[in-house]
């Protein structure tokens, strides 16, 4: 099994390139969570459930091949129905994936914090756990449960209570609406808990803190960073455009020596070096 049980707690923030998922493990973080709403979006696509399972596990694999920093990853439905999800969870295990998340949502699903979702049956789920558990090797399955805002918070708590019973490790309750709601499905469901801490949302801003004194094992900041950079993108935008120069927005910029550092570029370099020059010596 993953080493993510092994914390009590974890804060997880989202990632949607290596980049991204090298400044988070630069800045102390232990996992990074690769957030649908993230990727789709920086593709210039809704969350809409429009990407493929490949082009999922390529983000995965880009990942991976340059930093071992956990990646938890959402499948969003598992894409597709039980044979999907078999195929699914071993692509995403195959390509580094240290955890999986799989939703009970109909699809084409939506973001969880919109008005509109449906959910597939308790049935139709339990088959999707089981399929992702036959297929798993060593990583975690987190089962996310988009009931509460469908069917009401006790059937949240009791599909959570089902889900773990059938073999998921982790359950994901998404779109509480407060911390009361965080607290009544902690105090109901004996399984390792993950919260979604998402901004403009149907949760009220919570902090990490709040989230370790309910019992969270995680909490995920999925399309933070994203937001962040779009809005940082979008400003530099608009003063090249007004402009014409980057003068005004210098101290806005991450210098290329700071850029170089995070990507490792020196190792590269030496490396190449020191490979010519045995080149030479072999000569």
């Amino acid at each position: 099994m993953s080493n993510l049980l092994d914390e009590k707690f974890t804060v997880v923030p989202g990632v949607f390139n290596p980049f991204a998922a090298l400044l988070a493990k630069r800045n102390g973080f232990k996992a990074v969570y690769l957030s649908g709403g993230a990727l789709t979006s920086s593709y210039g696509l809704p969350d809409l459930g429009m990407i493929t399972i490949t082009e999922l596990a390529d983000m995965v694999r880009k990942i991976h091949e340059v930093t071992d920093i956990p990646v938890i990853v959402d499948a969003d439905t598992g894409f597709g129905e039980t044979l999907n999800v078999y195929r699914t969870v071993r692509l995403l295990e195959d390509a580094g994936a240290a955890a999986i998340q799989i939703e009970d949502q109909v699809s084409p699903k939506r973001c969880g914090h919109l008005d509109g979702k449906e959910v597939i049956s308790r049935e139709n789920m339990i088959e999707k756990i089981r399929s992702a558990n036959m297929a798993r090797k060593k990583s975690l399955i987190i089962a996310r449960t988009d009931s509460r805002a469908v069917k009401g918070l006790d059937e949240a708590v009791e599909r959570a209570r089902i889900y773990i019973d059938e073999g998921a490790d982790i359950i994901f309750p998404e779109a509480l609406t407060s911390v009361d709601e965080f607290k009544y499905v902690a105090d109901k469901v004996d399984a390792p808990l993950l919260a979604n801490m998402t901004e403009f949302g149907k949760t009220p801003l919570i902090d990490a803190g709040t989230f370790e004194r309910l019992g969270y094992r995680f909490v995920i900041f999925p399309v933070t960073t994203f937001r962040a950079a779009a809005r940082a993108m979008d400003e530099t935008l608009k003063a090249l455009k007004s402009d014409g120069t980057q003068k005004n927005i210098m101290n806005n910029l991450m210098t290329r020596a700071e850029q170089y550092d995070v990507i490792n570029y020196k190792f590269y370099e030496d490396f190449d070096k020191n490979i010519a020059e045995r080149d030479k010596k072999m000569l």
